[in-house]
């Protein structure tokens, strides 16, 4: 098969001929139809993820067709069109046992613990599991943006902020996952505020439902400004990009008894960062982690989708081939393209 692969960290990327990937008895082969590029693809070509094994094919955010399935994969068949979450539980452990697959004790990533979707097969895990089967009527280039921007941002909103209508949610971060928080936030009768440095991406996000937009590139006092606009701070807040200081504005913005929800993946310097202790103590703030969603809880997506009340494919900016992928990805952090860039030719 053809895929992108790097052999060494912030190395060459190129489109190569390896060997087929082979289903396990447990999993599948899924032939990709789509796959979204994502900034933790970046992340991990950068050797943040310290259980990549070189050499190395990207990808998680993934929709294709079943080419090859395990003897022990009971609820699928070859030929049907699946996505699935780009954490991938066991079935088995106490947190999967408990319903909560995206912090299986022993968990599979494609494009991390093993080859990814950059390619044009890829293996998965544990299918009866982790596999979702497609709307017919869902594109596999819209299912592939789901990936784990979309669910991530969904889970975050719905499940962790527990987001009610009427409530302000601010966005610090509007790249694909902060962009899809504010349509879901949107979608739940909030009122969202996104943050971010770019203008463009700022005007997207009202085009997408946000109430009001605040350019920290512009604003010396973003805290202030989000407090303003919300006469005393929001109920819920999403750090959906991942640095020491929109994870510190997003906690210092929130009203009393508010929500921190880190989405965004910090990293290098950003790891440990400094936090407003007092606050979340004197106010009673809530600090919560999003990663990822279980497959079962697919549908309820689905079906805001098919009501209307969600549009994920209008943050999808741009499809791309294989070999444009190997250019795109290590230029991520450059945040040169709004939304979601999605691979659909190999």
């Amino acid at each position: 098969m053809r895929a992108a692969v790097f052999e060494a960290f912030k190395g060459a990327i190129s489109v190569k001929n390896v060997k087929d990937p082979e289903p396990k008895s447990h999993g599948v082969v899924v032939k990709v139809e789509a796959t979204g590029l994502c900034r933790s693809d970046w992340h991990g070509w950068m050797g943040h993820d310290t259980d990549i094994v070189l050499p190395h094919v990207p990808g998680h955010e993934l929709a294709g067709t079943i080419n090859a399935i395990g003897k022990a994969v009971r609820n699928f068949k070859i030929g049907d069109r699946v996505t699935v979450p780009f954490v991938c539980g066991c079935g088995t452990c106490p947190q999967c046992a408990s319903g909560n697959h995206q912090v299986c004790d022993h968990q599979s990533q494609p494009g991390f613990t093993h080859w990814g979707s950059f390619a044009e097969y890829v293996a998965l895990d544990h299918a009866d599991v982790n596999l979702v089967i497609l709307p017919e009527e869902m594109s596999s280039v819209t299912a592939a943006s789901l990936g784990c921007r979309f669910i991530t941002a969904y889970r975050a909103i719905v499940a962790q902020g527990r987001v009610c209508e009427g409530e302000y949610v601010a966005v610090h971060g509007c790249g694909g996952v902060g962009l899809s928080a504010i349509m879901i936030a949107n979608a739940m009768g909030a009122k969202a505020i996104a943050v971010d440095i770019k203008q463009d991406n700022l005007e997207l996000a009202m085009k997408l439902g946000a109430f009001a937009t605040v350019n920290a590139a512009e604003n010396d006092d973003v805290i202030g400004q989000v407090k303003e606009l919300t006469q005393g701070g929001v109920q819920v807040s999403l750090d959906a990009l991942g640095s020491a200081t929109t994870c510190y504005n997003s906690i210092s913005n929130l009203r009393k008894r508010g929500k921190h929800i880190q989405v965004g993946l910090m990293t290098g310097d950003h790891r440990h960062p400094k936090v407003p202790m007092d606050r979340i103590l004197a106010d009673e703030l809530e600090i919560l982690g999003s990663h990822g969603m279980q497959s079962y809880k697919y549908p309820e997506i689905f079906e805001m989708i098919k009501a209307g009340r969600l549009n994920p494919g209008k943050l999808i900016s741009g499809t791309l081939s294989l070999e444009e992928s190997v250019i795109a990805l290590p230029n991520m952090d450059r945040f040169e393209h709004q939304g979601i860039l999605v691979i659909d030719k190999f």
